[in-house]
C-alpha cells in the first residue's frame, strides 16, 4: 500500500527539484528522502526519477503520480478534518433530562438562540417528572444532566453523589375563574378564598404536602372540588369555572381564556429549579449550556408582562 508520507515527500521533491531541498523543507535528512523515494518506486513498480551524479529528473510517471497524489492528499486532509469534527461533536453530546414545562417553554427558547448554535452541542432530551429523571442520572444511567424542581425543602431528594446547581425559580400564582368577577391582578386575602372551591394536587404527592402545610400555616382550609397534578388540566378546569388553582408562572404562558391571575399575599411559593450531575463530572460546554438555560428562564416575561 502506498504511504501518504511517501506521496507528500514525492510532491516536495518534484516542487523543490532535489532530494536535499525537499529534505530541508520537510525536516528530513537527504538520505531519508532518498530512501522514501526508493520505497515508493518499489511499491508502485515504476521508476520515478532519472538520477545522475549532479541532479535528479522526474520521469513522466512521477509527474502523473504527483498530480494524483495532490488530490489524494487533499482528500485525506478533508477526511481527517471531518473525523476530528465528528469526534469533537461526539465529545459534546449532552443527554438531558428535563420536566415538561421547562421542555415546553424554556428549552425551545434556548435552542432558538445564536449562543446555543455556537455551543455545538448534540442534544438528546428525555422529558419526565423529576423523580423519574433522577433515576436516569445514576451511575451507568442514560442521562448526563437532569433539570428538576423542588417545592419548599421537602419532597424531592437526590443522592449525595450528585452535584447541584441552582438554575432559577418558577413562582406559583393563584388563578380563579373569570366568572367569579375578581379582576385580573387584584389583591385578595387567603380568608376571602378559604371557602371557595379549589383544584389541588393529589394527596400524598410531594407538592401537595408542601402546599397543604403552607395553607395550614395561615389557617386556610380550601373546599376541594378537584385533584390534578397536571397544570394545563388545572387551568382548563379553572377556566371552565370549577375552582381556583395554584399554578407556576411557566404554565401560565399558555393560559386559556376564562381565568384571572390574582395576588394572595399569604401565598409566596416557588418551584426551585436545579441542574443535577454526578459528582466530579464537569464540562465547560455543559456549564455554558446551563448558564444559557438560567438566563433564558430569567428573561422569559412573567404572565403580567405579556401582551
Amino acid at each position: 500500500m502506498v504511504s501518504p508520507i511517501h506521496l507528500t515527500t514525492l510532491l516536495e521533491v518534484v516542487r523543490q527539484g532535489s532530494f536535499a531541498a525537499a529534505a530541508e523543507r520537510l525536516g528530513y535528512t537527504p538520505s531519508a528522502v532518498s530512501q522514501q523515494m526508493a520505497a515508493l518506486e518499489r511499491e508502485t513498480g515504476v521508476a520515478l526519477f532519472q538520477r545522475s551524479a549532479r541532479s535528479i529528473v522526474p520521469t513522466e510517471a512521477a509527474v502523473v503520480m504527483t498530480r494524483h497524489a495532490a488530490k489524494v492528499l487533499t482528500d485525506i486532509d478533508a477526511l481527517l478534518a471531518a473525523t476530528a469534527r465528528a469526534a469533537e461533536a461526539a465529545g459534546r453530546e449532552l443527554r438531558l433530562g428535563t420536566f415538561p414545562s421547562l421542555a415546553t417553554y424554556v428549552l425551545p427558547a434556548v435552542m432558538r438562540s445564536e449562543r446555543w448554535r455556537r455551543l455545538g452541542i448534540d442534544l438528546h432530551v428525555s422529558v419526565a417528572e423529576p423523580g423519574q429523571a433522577i433515576q436516569g442520572l445514576r451511575a451507568g444511567g442514560e442521562l448526563d444532566v437532569v433539570l428538576v424542581y423542588q417545592v419548599g425543602q421537602t419532597g424531592l431528594a437526590w443522592p449525595h453523589s450528585m452535584d447541584r446547581q441552582w438554575v432559577g425559580d418558577d413562582a406559583f400564582r393563584v388563578v380563579v375563574p373569570a366568572g367569579w368577577g375578581i379582576a385580573e391582578g387584584s389583591t385578595v386575602t387567603a380568608d376571602q378564598l378559604g371557602g371557595m372551591p379549589w383544584i389541588v394536587h393529589h394527596p400524598g404527592t410531594a407538592d401537595a404536602t408542601v402546599i397543604d402545610r403552607l395553607f395550614a400555616s395561615f389557617g386556610m382550609h380550601p373546599r376541594i372540588v378537584g385533584y390534578s397534578d397536571d397544570f394545563n388540566a388545572s387551568l382548563g378546569l379553572a377556566a371552565a369555572g370549577l375552582g381556583a388553582a395554584l399554578v407556576p408562572e411557566l404554565a401560565l404562558r399558555a393560559r386559556p381564556e376564562g381565568v384571572a391571575v390574582i395576588d394572595v399575599p399569604e401565598i409566596r411559593l416557588a418551584r426551585n429549579i436545579f441542574a443535577l450531575r454526578l459528582s466530579g463530572q464537569r464540562d465547560t460546554h455543559v456549564g455554558l449550556f446551563l448558564d444559557l438555560v438560567a438566563e433564558t428562564l430569567a428573561a422569559l416575561a412573567p404572565y403580567g408582562a405579556r401582551k
